[in-house]
């Protein structure tokens, strides 16, 4: 199964997410994620192999990944903490947008430690290190052609959305499976104080 560990924004939130999508939400080539999926990811992890024995690709099992992530929230901890969640961004660049986001304007510091432990602590499992800086956002949408990205663009230039404050007091290992309608998520496992 594919995996990842995430910090998911409360279904409060969702309105200002599609909020924060709208000026963008219609334009050709672009497909918006979910409001009420929103998240931050801490660390995916790709296949993970949902049986007692490693695959031909040895993945980590489902509770070799349980057991690395409650080694990382003991390490780092999950005392409660607020996010704040707003203003635009893309990834790689403006010129080549693959990914729209929202910015973590607070609490950056505290998802990049818990990033962090999770890095550490699945990599030693054998599961792939992240290729790039962690940036704590919210992917608000996905670019699969150019035909919309001047859209995205003129949003850059001219919205500055507040999506909202929340307070993270868990992490969850999320199971994705992939659909033609979108990714569709299951809660593997909450990790938090206590």
């Amino acid at each position: 199964m594919r995996a990842f560990f995430a910090v998911d924004l409360p279904d409060s939130l969702a309105p200002a997410v599609a909020d924060a999508q709208a000026p963008f939400a219609d334009a050709p080539g672009i497909n918006p994620v979910d409001p009420e999926q929103a998240h931050v990811t801490l660390k995916f992890l790709g296949e993970v192999a949902e049986g007692d024995e490693n695959d031909a690709r040895d993945a980590p099992t489902v509770d070799d990944v349980i057991a690395a992530g409650e080694r990382a929230v003991d390490r780092e901890g999950v005392a409660p903490f607020n996010c704040a969640v707003g203003g635009l961004g893309v990834f790689p660049n403006r010129e080549y947008i693959s990914v729209v986001w929202a910015g973590v304007n607070r609490g950056g510091d505290e998802l990049t430690a818990l990033h962090e432990a999770f890095e550490a602590e699945t990599t030693a499992l054998g599961v792939d290190p992240a290729d790039h800086e962690f940036a704590p956002h919210v992917t608000l949408a996905r670019v699969e052609n150019a035909t919309g990205a001047d859209a995205v663009r003129d949003a850059l230039d001219a919205e500055d959305p507040e999506v909202g404050t929340f307070s993270v007091d868990e992490v969850r290992l999320i199971q994705s499976t992939l659909t033609a309608s979108g990714p569709e998520y299951r809660v593997v496992r909450e990790f938090g104080p206590g």
